[in-house]
């Protein structure tokens, strides 16, 4: 654990507070159901942090507070398997299109049968059967290792949300057997599957999610432990497809909006990535009709809007406005 006494950033530490006294009296959205477990969420936690490239950290409210990964996870898979089989390879069995449905749609590319895009369950879960496919029985202790190494801290299952995808999964093991019936993904679907429930039932906090931003800001290195974690060529792909594709059917406003890469979970956190200089992370588990936190998004919104974040915003000429501030 680092420590985060020798690391605060008092500049960026009145920007979350102000953040998070601004939104902590957001009422709009409803925590997720389709996942049972996750209806035990408190509707009023609500965590900032934001971690720098160069490892300093600002955080407020509830922050500690663990949740699971959900689809956070998605765009960090992504990069494992392209690290893995090659960009031409995954190229073969998941595209890089948006595909304008929601998160669950059951709907593959016409021609090629290839899901839209990995940020979608159809993706993730092809690329989850990608990884399950060359570690086997080995493929999710090979996964919490990347994902702690990108966090700087260990990370564990929640047992009690897995068991709950596990149970109520159907729609998704209906995605896999789709994917299955026309080759896109091996014929080991259930172990497959079972991995994706896992993967996106990993326990992190907002500070996790913030320096795993963190680590893709520093172009793949973890800021706070120095650890390299991802290929910095890796990096760029799962910036892009964050860009284009990280907010579901919402990608497109939030890329008029917001204008960085990010991705979003149903259990709350909301994760963006300012390239070379922030990793961004909210969590607050009420969402949006689209499955995004109605709080993590005005976070982001503001957050943007006043330090010039996004890349075709006048201010930012190579962020240098808020490089200046750091």
């Amino acid at each position: 654990m680092f420590d985060m006494t020798e690391r605060n950033h008092p500049w960026l530490q009145d920007i979350v507070e102000q953040l998070h006294t601004r939104h902590k009296g957001v009422k709009a959205g409803e925590v997720a159901s389709y996942i049972p477990e996750l209806t035990k969420a408190d509707p009023d936690s609500f965590g900032i942090c934001v971690v720098t490239a160069d490892g300093k950290i600002a955080e407020t409210g509830d922050a500690d507070k663990t949740f699971t990964i959900q689809s956070t996870s998605k765009p960090f898979t992504y990069g494992m398997a392209l690290e893995i089989y090659g960009a031409d390879k995954v190229a073969e069995h998941v595209g890089v299109e948006p595909s304008g449905d929601a998160f669950n749609s059951i709907e593959l590319q016409k021609q090629s049968h290839r899901p839209f895009n990995p940020m979608i369950n159809a993706g993730a879960i092809t690329v989850t059967a990608l990884l399950y496919q060359k570690y086997k029985d080995e493929a999710l202790d090979f996964m919490l290792s990347r994902f702690s190494a990108a966090a700087g801290r260990e990370l564990s299952i929640d047992e009690s949300v897995y068991q709950s995808e596990s149970r109520t999964g159907h729609r998704n093991r209906a995605i896999a057997h789709l994917l299955l019936n026309f080759g896109i993904i091996p014929e080991d679907v259930e172990p497959a599957l079972d991995l994706y429930f896992k993967q996106c039932a990993i326990l992190v906090n907002c500070r996790d999610l913030a320096v795993m931003g963190g680590t893709l800001s520093n172009l793949g290195k973890n800021p706070i432990t120095g650890e390299e974690v991802f290929d910095i060529d890796r990096v760029k792909d799962m910036l892009s497809i964050m860009f284009t594709c990280g907010m579901y059917d919402y990608s497109g406003q939030w890329a008029y909006k917001v204008g960085v890469p990010a991705k979003s979970g149903v259990a709350g956190g909301v994760l963006a990535v300012v390239n070379r200089q922030l990793g961004i992370a909210s969590y607050s588990p009420p969402l949006d009709e689209r499955g995004n936190s109605c709080r993590g998004i005005n976070v982001c919104v503001d957050l943007a809007n006043e330090l010039g974040l996004h890349a075709f915003d006048c201010m930012n000429e190579g962020s240098s406005y808020l490089k200046a501030l750091l």
